[in-house]
Formats: structure tokens, sequence, C-alpha cells
């Protein structure tokens, strides 16, 4: 019975959240920090997400092969390389390192 409580629960609070962002004037969403705010909170979130993802297992914070790629891919990025090259950059060095290290 808990489960359903906390669906409901999380229904209920999605359902209000919306309707909270539904009752923003349009005044306060169209301030040029508001703008830039909402421009950069994607990437944010997809940079919070990426970190978590990489750095840990389970409870437990963890450096491994994952940390090594997405060094890889920042590198890659910083040079301005194609999205594909990122990504098999990513890969390749991952998969290079989980080959030496086991």
């Amino acid at each position: 019975m808990t489960v359903w409580i906390a669906i409901g629960a999380t229904a209920v609070g999605c359902y209000l959240v919306k309707l909270l962002g539904l009752l923003v004037p349009a005044g306060a969403l169209e301030r040029p920090l508001v703008k830039r705010l909402a421009a950069l909170l994607p990437v944010a979130l997809l940079a919070a997400l990426t970190a978590q993802q990489t750095f840990s297992t389970g409870q437990q914070l963890v450096l491994d092969a994952r940390g090594a790629g997405l060094a890889a891919a920042a590198l890659a990025l910083v040079l301005r390389a194609p999205f594909l090259v990122v990504i098999g950059a990513a890969v390749a060095v991952t998969a290079g390192v989980r080959a030496i290290g086991g």
C-alpha cells in the first residue's frame, strides 16, 4: 500500500508543479535573466546526470574506466571535434582502459 501512496503523492506533486507553471505571468517569463536561466538549465541537468552516472555505483563514489571515457570526450569537445568523434573517443578510451585494467 505504501507504493500506491508514493505514486499518488508523486502524481499530485507533478500536477501542482504543472499548475504552478501555468499560473506564472507571461511578463515574468520575458525577462532576460529568466530566458538565460531557462536556456542553461537543461545543460546543467544533463551535466549533473552525467556526473552521477559516471562517478557512482549504488551509494559509493568510484573512479573507473567511465571517468577516463568522460575525460576523453571532454578533451574531444574542447578540440571542437564532431559529435560522432566525441562519442567514438569516449567509447574507445573506456574500452581500452577496461581491457588494460580488467
